[in-house]
């Protein structure tokens, strides 16, 4: 193994795809444009299931919804699969962890009174814990303790309390600051515990992920971030006139616009102050990549590490009136991905911005192509170097985005499924996503389908129109090839034969 090859894949928790400066939005992101410049930015990715752990299951194992199965929060990852962290030790890297990774590992891989299941933000099999985070920040609330700081109880209350004065809409201009500087809040930190790493670390090459919460909730930004975006400016909203409109959508979107932490404020001053901290979450995001950036630069690390950024998922910040992440619309779905690598193979695609479907099922296989690494056959994926080093995506590359939401609710959801009409296992939706069209398959509700080119803000379901019924069918029986297509793998490449275990790896698309 290249001494060389280190890795830095970096993911920000929540971040919807179009919020990057160099993309035209107001969100000030000069680190992550200056990273753009350098490297290659995917305009058209997605995440390919929604919350946090399915999305990350995917990311990690390079496997659909449909195949890994951990389809909620809490929802064990099997053991079986294979994923990037496991892939990479194998190959000698010490593969570490900065943040979390949502992972509920499998039961029965552990004693029954392991504390270990007792939460779903495991670590990833594979991956070693250097600065472990959670809903309880205990790494971070440890830090501040020891420079003074009072904790309060529960220490998650230490992203929430506010600085003096008025909060906006109670008189104030702004969102009012977090009571924590930003040189002491949590990205700051966790930033800071990477490169405490990287001077320390002794072994080469580095394999880091760093797992920042931010912009997630609660959305409440340090100063100066609590005032860069004015709350009086940030009124726009891609949704119907009223609540009650959007909810004619579907039922599904009527139950969730009623149900606790869904339901987006009818206050916009409410509304808007809360978009106002998510960007100046975004901002400090950015500012505190680029001091790692400037590390990786001033210690002669910039040009021999690949560096992928992206998210889990988006957010709905209002628009349909929701807030999330769930459902169906873009909004919770796409998301940034800019990946640099710093080979001379990729010198001529520097700065270049692709269209083309790329999903977080890619990033595995990228990652283990970098590292000289053949990934496993269970990869609904592919890798994105040729992309990356070619400046265009292979003529055989997909020509829609997929993903899929399991909204079940083990612990609590009975009086969901009653009301709706549906199992537990009924709970589930895919999508198809093509730059024209949209269909959403529920499993025992009513389909969806949008005209992107004429609807973009996915407001007008056309599924029953009688003009767009060949396409509603066309688009399901592309989204039964695609499942059919993708149905899980592993050993299918394989036979047993009188010469022994035959193998040919063969192509998704």
């Amino acid at each position: 193994m290249p001494k060389s090859k280190n890795i830095l894949f970096i993911t920000a928790d929540q971040w919807r795809g179009e919020c990057l400066s160099s993309l035209g939005h107001r969100v000030q992101t000069p680190n992550l444009d200056r990273l753009a410049g350098d490297s290659v930015l995917f305009r058209q990715h997605y995440a390919n299931a929604v919350p946090c752990a399915p999305s990350r299951a995917s990311l990690h194992t390079g496997m659909y919804l449909q195949n890994h199965r951990a389809g909620t929060n809490g929802t064990p990852l099997d053991a079986r699969h294979d994923n990037w962290a496991l892939a990479l030790r194998r190959q000698g890297y010490d593969p570490v962890l900065f943040g979390y990774t949502d992972t509920a590992n499998d039961p029965r891989q552990f004693a029954a009174d392991d504390p270990i299941l007792q939460s779903y933000e495991g670590p990833l099999p594979g991956i070693r814990p250097v600065t472990m985070m959670g809903t309880y920040p205990h790494a971070w609330a440890d830090w501040l303790q020891a420079k003074g700081y009072a904790i309060p109880s529960p220490n998650v209350l230490l992203y929430t309390q506010r600085g003096p004065g008025q909060e906006y809409g109670q008189g104030g201009t702004v969102p009012l600051p977090l009571a924590i500087p930003a040189e002491h809040h949590d990205t700051w930190f966790m930033v800071d515990q990477v490169l405490d790493y990287l001077d320390s670390n002794t072994a080469a090459p580095f394999c880091v992920h760093l797992s920042l919460l931010r912009p997630h909730p609660p959305w409440v930004a340090p100063a100066p971030y609590n005032a860069m975006y004015a709350p009086a400016n940030l009124a726009q909203f891609n949704r119907a006139p009223t609540p009650e409109i959007e909810a004619q959508q579907h039922p599904f979107v009527r139950h969730f616009l009623n149900r606790p932490h869904y339901g987006a404020p009818l206050d916009v001053q409410q509304q808007t102050r809360l978009k106002s901290a998510y960007y100046g979450l975004m901002s400090e995001v950015d500012a505190n990549l680029g001091r790692l950036f400037d590390y990786l630069r001033s210690h002669n690390l910039w040009d021999n590490t690949l560096i992928v950024f992206t998210s889990d998922h988006g957010e709905q910040m209002g628009d349909h009136w929701l807030l999330g992440k769930l459902g169906y619309f873009d909004a919770s779905y796409h998301i940034p991905l800019i990946i640099r690598d710093p080979s001379q193979a990729a010198d001529n695609s520097r700065g270049r911005q692709l269209q083309g479907f790329t999903e977080n099922i890619d990033i595995m296989p990228t990652l283990l192509e970098w590292a000289g690494v053949e990934a496993p056959a269970q990869c609904d994926g592919m890798s994105l170097l040729d992309g990356v080093r070619n400046g265009e995506l292979p003529v055989n590359w997909r020509t829609e985005a997929h993903w899929e939401y399991d909204f079940r609710d083990i612990p609590n959801g009975a009086a969901m499924e009653a009301e709706l009409g549906l199992t537990a296992h009924q709970c589930t939706l895919n999508v198809i996503r093509s730059n024209d069209y949209k269909y959403v398959h529920f499993t025992n509700l009513a389909p969806l389908f949008f005209d992107l080119q004429a609807d973009p803000g996915e407001l007008h379901n056309l599924a029953n129109d009688p003009a767009y019924l060949p396409k509603v069918l066309e688009y399901a029986q592309k989204m039964l090839s695609w499942r059919m297509n993708h149905d899980e793998q592993t050993l299918t490449h394989m036979a047993l034969t009188e010469a022994g275990v035959v193998q040919r790896q063969v192509g998704r698309y």
